[in-house]
């Protein structure tokens, strides 16, 4: 197996184990940290070989070598190693092919710490058609994250996921609801038009993204609705179900309540009239 390969101090990350219990917050791996690992840059060509490594992630699934690569991946985002950032787009396919969430979730939050170096791998990635929806989308959470980051790249990363929705007619329609998606988690207002067109060609995964009328009041340009709410999710579920939840949905009619009765002068004189005290005459 690889793992006699790996010296110290790597040879440490092939006991951690389980990185789960760190998901919310990471050890630091680098040499400014604890001790026990201190990694630093010129580490990086072995990590890269470790998160990449095959073997490791084929090795037995109660092993703590088989999180080697979690931690390794961590490491070159704390080490902000841009040369890193090409190798690891090859870990994307995994989220198609395994449906590993690992990568899913944490591979984003690495390139974010990489930083704008990564941006010519994540377009790369991005635009070449012959990876999976679920792998190009994380490639669009990574371009997110570093804009996340380093607000001076919002504009760069925007213009990137924009012109990737804009070929919403070739794009799988999973892929354009996850593009819209991660345009609205930047708030993007200036992508709205490219959206628009992409929801008017029928082009966007509707149980993904909802549809044209939420987006535009997530944007801010709505305030409300003009046509009922529907459940794309069950729709797409089952489509028995949904056609009749559609059907239900278009019968919903928003009714306004009535507007009180005015009362007339006549009624108000009657009831100043009933407010006067009995027996009280006029004096002459």
């Amino acid at each position: 197996m690889s793992t006699a390969s790996y010296l110290p101090p790597l040879d440490k990350l092939l006991t951690l184990g389980d990185a789960r219990p760190t998901l919310r917050r990471w050890p630091d791996y680098s040499h400014t940290g604890y001790s026990q690992y201190g990694l630093a840059p010129e580490h990086v060509p072995d990590l890269i070989r470790m998160a990449t490594d095959e073997e490791l992630y084929q090795a037995n699934s109660q092993s703590s070598e088989v999180w080697a690569p979690v931690h390794a991946w961590r490491a070159l985002g704390q080490l902000r190693a841009g040369s890193a950032a090409e190798p690891l787009t090859h870990l994307f396919h995994l989220i198609d092919d395994n449906h590993d969430e690992m990568i899913s979730d944490e591979l984003p939050q690495v390139f974010g710490l990489i930083g704008a170096g990564a941006i010519p791998a994540l377009t790369a990635y991005l635009e070449d058609v012959s990876h999976g929806p679920y792998a190009r989308h994380a490639s669009s959470r990574g371009l997110l994250e570093i804009a996340r980051r380093q607000p001076e790249a919002r504009a760069e990363c925007v213009a990137i996921i924009t012109r990737q929705l804009e070929r919403y007619a070739e794009n799988d329609e999973a892929l354009n609801a996850f593009l819209i998606g991660t345009l609205l988690d930047l708030k993007a207002v200036e992508s709205a038009p490219v959206m628009e067109r992409a929801f008017a060609a029928g082009r966007v995964e509707l149980a993904v993204a909802g549809d044209w009328e939420e987006v535009q009041i997530e944007l801010g340009l709505k305030q409300k609705r003009d046509t009922p709410a529907r459940n794309y999710v069950a729709e797409s579920l089952c489509p028995e179900l949904g056609a009749k939840l559609k059907v239900k949905a278009e019968r919903v009619q928003v009714v306004e309540p009535p507007p009180p009765p005015r009362k007339s002068k006549a009624k108000k004189r009657d009831k100043r009239k009933q407010q006067e005290p009995r027996g009280k005459k006029k004096r002459k």
